[in-house]
């Protein structure tokens, strides 16, 4: 079974997006230095941790506030040369990218739910990789968001996201189905792998509860790809390939 990288930030990476290391794992711990850009990950929670596997890193990000923590942090991680942020939109790569189609890896984690088109975003990153190129994908899944929102007592606003209806109070978020993430990774002329289930029982734990983060981390890798668990994680993570 893939483990999360083997890394100096390894063990302070969030149990949660253990699954999510864990697709990555065979593609940034190869020995081989990535040309990666990260879509949206202004504030470096992944972009920092590949840098100090290696890899160069280019961050995408409309927010100037996030860009600047991602400054911050690289510089005190001593991975300042490695990471790059540019402020700009994820659908709108092509003007703000100096070289596009050159990439051997991006991510794209948890930016579908707020663009305004997630398929102009995703051809845009699918036209930012050169062939043979990897995309990262991280969603929120409805099932999921439908018994988080159930658990917590809250059963009409659960009704409204199993509907994929709008709450008040609340902004509008896409969530997805797994067939809708692939369906729309296929529309952007990639090939899609297996998907996987983020955070399938992370979220649902007391933080009071005393859990083993390790032992956390360990069920979380063995559910991600198992069914019927992986159908009701909070998230859905998917590995795509451009031709």
């Amino acid at each position: 079974m893939p483990t999360v990288p083997a890394s100096p930030t390894a063990e302070q990476l969030p149990v949660r997006t253990a699954a999510v290391w864990a697709a990555l794992d065979p593609l940034v711990s190869a020995g081989n230095a990535l040309r990666v850009l990260d879509v949206g990950g202004g504030s470096g929670m992944f972009a920092v941790p590949l840098a100090r596997l290696g890899h160069s890193v280019t961050v995408v990000d409309p927010s100037a506030d996030a860009l600047a923590t991602l400054r911050r942090r690289a510089e005190t991680a001593g991975v300042g040369e490695r990471v790059s942020g540019v402020q700009g939109d994820g659908d709108l790569l092509h003007e703000v990218l100096a070289d596009d189609g050159g990439y051997d890896l991006a991510l794209c984690h948890s930016v579908l739910e707020v663009v305004d088109d997630p398929a102009v975003t995703l051809a845009e990153i699918a036209g930012a990789l050169r062939p043979g190129g990897r995309v990262s994908l991280a969603v929120a899944n409805r099932a999921g968001a439908v018994l988080a929102r159930a658990v917590a007592g809250h059963p009409a606003e659960a009704l409204a996201h199993l509907r994929d209806q709008a709450t008040p109070g609340r902004p509008a978020r896409r969530r997805f189905a797994p067939d809708d993430l692939v369906a729309l990774v296929g529309g952007a002329g990639l090939t899609p792998g297996t998907w996987r289930g983020v955070s399938v029982v992370a979220d649902l734990l007391d933080t009071a509860s005393g859990a083993d983060p390790a032992a956390v981390r360990d069920l979380e890798l063995a559910l991600a790809d198992t069914s019927p668990y992986r159908e009701v994680a909070a998230g859905l993570h998917l590995l795509a390939t451009r031709a």
